[in-house]
Order: structure tokens, then C-alpha cells, then sequence
């Protein structure tokens, strides 16, 4: 019996998404397990396994076709030596198709291949809601329904509203005249990935009213440490560790989200939440973003389980193998430039977290001890804050017991 392949709904706030890539083709044989398509979601780019084995009968909708509308249907499964139905067409409007009259739909087991990126996109993005001629004409002409304000019900994005910023949009000769005449420029698309950073992190600064607080940080006792607690490591094998700085920092930070848990919130219209857990997200650069994997109740786990777990889900954030879990959700996030040789900067706060600590390098410099000076390896942290959440004296309480933890580090081992 012939059977829909519908497009999946990969995650709680996916309305539709873009084929990126079959990886099998018509008449292939299907089996328990098998990898059929890549689909970019608003977080990730996800590989959608088969659950039924069959054969491919026909594609439906065509790599690379965006707004696909969840339960659209994009492919038909045929048993062997079965043909497909007459009756089967191809969706017209991908973004508003109505599943054609064939048997049950293919269940789906979805595999993260690559992320999208938090400081931006670590967690979970604001649905667009717009009418299904809204979204039509939007498609039609190239419009980002992510930038437009709409005026029906609840905020809904009607054909008025596409229509005003279509109105408003430059032409094609204005935007050809705002590129230079000569020299080589060239116009790379938006990647899912890209338009979600960049709607999260406008919503971010926009409704988001930050404030940022800085401290310098005496890192001499912690690499001390660290160098001390490598050495006892194993040379291989599966208890070999490696402690990095960054790690260290996670486990302070979760250790001052415990000390100040007015940190460790999110705010919403009636209500703030206190996070029991202290789940750090990690800023991770990727090609074309970042991402932030969560090393989750960090207050609880040893240096060393950190370490490994970090390495692991920053590889695996590389690689774009991470499952869905593993970066959506968090409670704080922490973005480390320092191998850079920053100086200092601030991070854009990353709903629904009340805080983000931007980590700038450590550089060796004078500092006064007593009444007499010395040389220490200093770093510059910032606290960026949503001061609907957490008020200035908390985030300075919270930054002192990061500078504790940090400068008397044995508090991270015990």
C-alpha cells in the first residue's frame, strides 16, 4: 500500500521548513533506519530517518524548495513491485498543501546534523504567525515575514501588511545601485541559520533592555590548578582527561549561579522562573554561525566530566551531530573569545536567559597587591543582564562569586 511521506515537524516551534538535500532517489530501496532527506528547520538542519521500508516511489517536493509546510506531503513510499497511484500530485503551494488521500504517514526518527545558533539561538524561536495568503505572497515575492509587524488578530501578518512592506521594499535597481560599481562584491544568500541569528538577536536587543557589568578576574591560582590537575591525568584510555580554562569557567560560573540563583531565571509576563539546574550553554563558532550546546547541571558534575562533555558536544556541534536536546533549553551562557586575544566585549543576552558572560583573553599585567606591585594574569569578564530579571546589585553579587571561584579555585574540586 502506498504511503505519504509528510513533511516532519522537528521541532516544538516548526511551522515549515526547506528541503535541503535527498539522500535517496526515485526507485531506491528504503530500509528501517536510512537517512531519506536533510530538512533546515528554524534551529538545525536534521536528518529525517525512515521508519517503514519500502521503495521510493516519487518525490513530491524537490530539494532546495523552502516554506514547506509541516504535514505537507513530499514523497510516496511504495511497496516492491507496487505502482504508484494516478491520483497522486504534486503540492502546488508547498507552504499550504493538504496531504493527498493515501494510507497512514511515515513516522520519522530525527537526527540533529547542524545546529543554529543561540547568542543567538540556542533557544526556542518566536513563531511568525501570518495568514496562509500572507505567507503565499510573501514567498511569491522574496519577503521576510520575520521583519514584518503585523496589525491582525494578536499580532497576525495579514496580506495588508505584506503588501505595505512590499510598498516599502527597495527595488531591484536600488539594491543593485547600493553595491559597488566594480571590485569583485558578491551577494551570498541567507542560510536558515543566518536569518534566525539575525531576527533572535534584533528581538534580543529590541525588547530585551540590557545592562552590563564588568570585573577583572586573577587567573594565576586557577591555571596553577589546572596544570597540577592534568598532570594526574592518565596518559590514554577512557579516564584520560584534559582540563581546559574554558572548562574551568563553566563549573565557576555554575558554582556562582548556585551562590546568586537570582541569576539563574528567565522572566516571563507573569511570572519569573527560578532554574534549579545550573545548565551552561557554550558559544560555538561554526562555518556559517554559532551554536551553544548546553553542558547540563554543570553545578553537579566534576572538572573532569565537564571537560569530556564539553569536548564532546563542541565535536559533535562541529561535525552537526547534535540532537535537538542538546542545545535547546540551557539557563546561562557563556561566550569565550579569549583565544582570540580579546580585550573585553559584551554578548547579546539569549532568551529566555536572564544573563550571558562574555570571556575576553588573560594577559599578564601590573597589579597592586598590598602596598606593592606584582605581575598576575588578568582577564576582563562582562556581564550582560536583562534587567527585567536581575537587578544591578545581583549581577554584581554574582559577578564577586565568579572572581572567588576563579581566584580560589579549590572550590571547584570540592
Amino acid at each position: 500500500m502506498a504511503t505519504e511521506i509528510l513533511m516532519p515537524a522537528l521541532s516544538p516551534t516548526m511551522t515549515e521548513g526547506k528541503l535541503a538535500r535527498w539522500l535517496k532517489k526515485e526507485g531506491d530501496t528504503v530500509n528501517s533506519g536510512d537517512v531519506l532527506a536533510e530538512i533546515e528547520t528554524d534551529k538545525a538542519t536534521m536528518e529525517v530517518e525512515a521508519i517503514e521500508e519500502g521503495i521510493l516511489g516519487r518525490i513530491l517536493i524537490q530539494e532546495g524548495a523552502e516554506g514547506v509546510a509541516v504535514n505537507t506531503p513530499i514523497a510516496i513510499l511504495v511497496e516492491e513491485g507496487e505502482a504508484v497511484p494516478d491520483n497522486i500530485d504534486t503540492p502546488k503551494n508547498v507552504a499550504s498543501a493538504e496531504p493527498a488521500p493515501v494510507s497512514q504517514p511515515v513516522a520519522f526518527a530525527p537526527v540533529a546534523t547542524q545546529a543554529t545558533p543561540a547568542q543567538r539561538a540556542d533557544k526556542p524561536v518566536g513563531r511568525v504567525v501570518a495568514s496562509p495568503l500572507a505567507r503565499r505572497i510573501a514567498r511569491q515575492k522574496n519577503i521576510d515575514l520575520a521583519a514584518i509587524q503585523g496589525t491582525g488578530p494578536n499580532g497576525r501578518i495579514v496580506k495588508r501588511d505584506v503588501e505595505a512592506a512590499l510598498n516599502k521594499a527597495p527595488s531591484a535597481g536600488q539594491v543593485a545601485s547600493a553595491l559597488p560599481a566594480s571590485g569583485g562584491s558578491s551577494a551570498v544568500p541567507h542560510t536558515t541559520m543566518r536569518k534566525v541569528i539575525a531576527r533572535r538577536l534584533s528581538e534580543s536587543k529590541a525588547t530585551i533592555p540590557h545592562f552590563y557589568v564588568s570585573i577583572d578576574v586573577e587567573l594565576d591560582a586557577l591555571l596553577a590548578l589546572r596544570a597540577q590537575l592534568n598532570a594526574m591525568s592518565p596518559a590514554e584510555g577512557a579516564d584520560a582527561f584534559k582540563l581546559s580554562v574554558n572548562d574551568m569557567l563553566i563549573k565557576a560560573s555554575a558554582v556562582a549561579l548556585k551562590q546568586v540563583p537570582e541569576v539563574n531565571a528567565s522572566y516571563t509576563e507573569d511570572a519569573m522562573i527560578l532554574h534549579e539546574d545550573a545548565d551552561i550553554s557554550v558559544a560555538v563558532s561554526l562555518d556559517d554561525g554559532l551554536i551553544t550546546p548546553i553542558v547540563k547541571q554543570a553545578d553537579r558534575k566534576s572538572l573532569k566530566d565537564i571537560s569530556q562533555e564539553a569536548k564532546d558536544l563542541i565535536a559533535r556541534a562541529r561535525a552537526g551531530k547534535l540532537k535537538p536536546e542538546e542545545f535547546q533549553g540551557g539557563t546561562f551562557s557563556i561566550s569565550n573569545m579569549g583565544m582570540y586575544g580579546v580585550k573585553d566585549f559584551a554578548a547579546i543576552v539569549n532568551p529566555p536567559q536572564a544573563a550571558i558572560l562574555a570571556i575576553a583573553a588573560g594577559k599578564k599585567q601590573a597589579v597592586v597587591k598590598g602596598n606593592e606591585l606584582a605581575i598576575a594574569t588578568v582577564m576582563t569578564v562582562t556581564l550582560s543582564v536583562d534587567h527585567r530579571v536581575v537587578d544591578g546589585a545581583a549581577a554584581a553579587r554574582w559577578l564577586s562569586a565568579f572572581r572567588t571561584a576563579v581566584e580560589s579555585p579549590l572550590s571547584l574540586v570540592l
